[in-house]
């Protein structure tokens, strides 16, 4: 084992005019206003979650989107998830809506030269954030300039993935030093950008209702005489469970047993609703009493829990539990020693290069047949381990992490990646074809 909501401003179901109408310039004359004038713009579809979807790629579209703009690039949404049966705004943005297919290519094409079209004076990019193996349908042949900030989360490099980034019409982004490596390996050159951050998430985060703050520990129903191990990871999916919430919930009990102050706080659906594990029916195989853990308010987490409230909760709590099969990136993992709180995450994928404070775990290979790769399980004893080394150190905000963290920064990202990898894909983009 080594040491190793984005405020939603929606603007309600209504539809809006076509790009090649009377919104031909495709953002809000104040989200235009101020922006420079760039000779690198280009007319950009970004395919990802909604921005106000607290999803971690919903919020890197938050994060992302507003930056690109403000650089003169004229950006529009595909919302693959999050809104669906008509186009809306954003924050002045357009969103175009998820289509019929599960991943939504088979609206892709439409909705990028419905975009392209409103402005041929720029050069038109599309932009994906989400995996690309399931990007099958032909006509995404046709789109001239593809940049595909791609997660790698087995090794190697999956061959579907492979495949997509070595289309003649698609540039990959790394959004971590070992998918870059994996790409790397396959014969892939490739840009690297990760994932980035906002200010949010810091050690003093405070979350406001009304005129009542309240501390992460009132927000999970915890007292402060207690240890507590967060885990915040999306349960979906049973076979495999990626997020390996049997391995983490077992060394959890078995960490537990001998200590009365140990408390689990989970904040994630709970009864497998989206394809994922029964985590009550998991805990109580794992020997974990209902009077160890608590679960977030499932209501709130169904409709959108707020970044500040997320962070106060990392801020309060003692270690982070996060190791899973594998990552593409693993954002929770930053966030929290943003906050100033230590983390556990597996030694395999993106995983340890995040870890500036804190353990990562041992790990057994797991053919995943679908993809055919590998997924890593994490063991359950050196979990066990970690979790001990975690109750044992100091208590409190842990400096080192919160440095550790600072490089994650958005606007340290946006100006150490982003600007150099958009000047190279302008440049690719203006030297092709645009559409008809």
């Amino acid at each position: 084992m080594g040491n190793a909501r984005n405020r939603q401003e929606h603007l309600g179901r209504v539809t809006r005019p076509r790009s090649r109408d009377s919104v031909t310039s495709g953002n809000s004359t104040l989200a235009r206003s101020g922006r420079p004038t760039n000779a690198d713009a280009l007319r950009i579809l970004w395919y990802s979650n909604a921005p106000f979807v607290p999803t971690g790629y919903g919020t890197q579209t938050a994060q992302a989107v507003p930056r690109l703009i403000k650089e003169g690039h004229e950006v529009a949404i595909h919302a693959m998830y999050g809104l669906e049966g008509v186009s809306s705004l954003w924050n002045g943005v357009k969103l175009y809506p998820r289509g019929m297919a599960p991943y939504s290519d088979d609206v892709m094409v439409a909705h990028w030269m419905d975009w392209a079209n409103g402005n041929k004076e720029l050069a038109p990019l599309l932009m994906t954030l989400f995996d690309v193996w399931p990007l099958k349908s032909e006509s995404l042949k046709l789109v001239s300039n593809i940049a595909s900030w791609v997660p790698i989360d087995h090794a190697p490099c999956p061959a579907d993935v492979v495949e997509w980034c070595k289309r003649p019409n698609v540039k990959p982004i790394a959004m971590s030093l070992f998918g870059q490596k994996m790409l790397n390996d396959a014969g892939v050159e490739c840009f690297y950008a990760p994932h980035g951050i906002e200010s949010v998430f810091n050690p003093d985060a405070k979350f406001a209702n009304g005129d009542r703050q309240f501390t992460g520990r009132e927000l999970m129903g915890i007292p402060d005489d207690k240890f507590v191990v967060m885990m915040n990871a999306a349960n979906k999916g049973a076979s495999p469970s990626r997020k390996s919430f049997s391995e983490n919930l077992l060394a959890f009990g078995i960490f537990a047993q001998d200590k009365p102050d140990a408390m689990l706080y989970l904040h994630t659906e709970k009864d497998g609703a989206m394809g994922g594990v029964n985590l009550v029916h998991l805990l109580h195989a794992c020997g974990i009493r209902e009077t160890q853990y608590k679960f977030v308010d499932q209501y709130a987490y169904r409709t959108g829990f707020p970044q500040q409230a997320v962070a106060t909760m990392y801020a309060s709590a003692d270690v982070l539990l996060s190791a899973s099969m594998g990552e593409g990136f693993g954002l929770a993992v930053i966030e929290a020693q943003a906050c100033g709180t230590r983390v556990i995450v597996s030694d395999f994928t993106a995983q340890p290069e995040l870890v500036g404070s804190g353990w990562a775990v041992e790990v057994q290979p797991f053919w995943d047949n679908h993809q055919r790769s590998w997924f890593c399980t994490p063991q359950v004893g050196s979990i066990v381990d970690a979790l001990r080394h975690a109750y044992e150190a100091p208590r409190g905000v842990d400096e080192v992490a919160v440095d550790f963290a600072s490089q994650y920064n958005a606007d340290t990202v946006w100006d150490a990646y982003w600007k150099p990898v958009m000047k190279e894909l302008s440049a690719w983009c203006q030297s092709s074809s645009s559409p008809s």
